[in-house]
């Protein structure tokens, strides 16, 4: 019973959710801005040919080399007088590696919608953005959610490498208040709390979102019946 009450004392809980707030913060900052940038890259790479081929470049590069290569180039070699927190320019990695993920993933779902709509919206005298805007992209976003809210966990799990730079999130505080309680003889005992508590929220978020894309991919099934 010590064990678990110095281990989950007030002090210890706070310190965890501000490292989970941290975690969940730069998971929706990350996603969101990735969105963005992903979609236009993905856009690029399928409908204009020289900027394409370079989006195609940035995708592939990213796509096809580890993320913890990134985290440690944008960590250690990005100024910190131009990005001065260690936890931006982890953010940074991740923006860029998720953004190549999600570019590919919008090529997907461009791929999925006939070329034949283009004309269609061409002859009702739409130019080619409001094509995208209007009629692909809407189209687009519902084939490929179940992928995007895939992605998002992935890059929820993904920020636990930051814990390796000693960026306070989620995993990272679990670290410290165990390196806290190490010398104390229950330290086994600490030491499956902790890293127990932490499996079982990463676990709770992740299915939780897991459980959403079931339901997305079965709900569509059924409206296609």
């Amino acid at each position: 019973m010590s064990a678990f009450t110095s281990v989950f004392s007030a002090d210890n809980v706070g310190f965890l959710l501000q490292g989970l707030l941290t975690t969940i913060g730069l998971s929706v900052g990350v996603v969101f801005l990735s969105l963005i940038f992903g979609s236009i890259l993905g856009i690029l790479r399928n409908y204009v040919k020289f900027i394409g081929k370079i989006a195609g470049i940035y995708i592939e590069i990213f796509r096809n080399t580890p993320l913890l290569l990134w985290m440690f180039a944008c960590i250690f070699l990005v100024p910190s007088s131009l990005v001065p927190s260690a936890t931006l320019r982890g953010a940074l990695a991740l923006f860029l590696y998720t953004s190549a993920v999600i570019a590919e993933i919008v090529r997907g779902g461009l791929n999925s919608i006939s070329n034949g709509q283009f004309e269609a919206a061409k002859s009702q005298g739409f130019n080619f953005v409001q094509t995208l805007w209007y009629i692909i992209m809407p189209q687009c976003l519902h084939h490929i959610i179940p992928s995007l809210l895939s992605q998002i966990i992935t890059t929820i799990k993904d920020t636990s490498f930051l814990a390796g730079f000693g960026i306070l999130e989620f995993f990272r505080t679990g670290q410290i208040i165990m390196g806290q309680n190490i010398a104390n003889v229950e330290k086994t005992t600490q030491t499956f709390l902790i890293f127990g508590l932490l499996a079982v929220v990463y676990f709770v978020i992740c299915f939780s979102l897991s459980c959403v894309v079931r339901n997305w991919k079965k709900r569509n099934v059924d409206v296609t019946k």
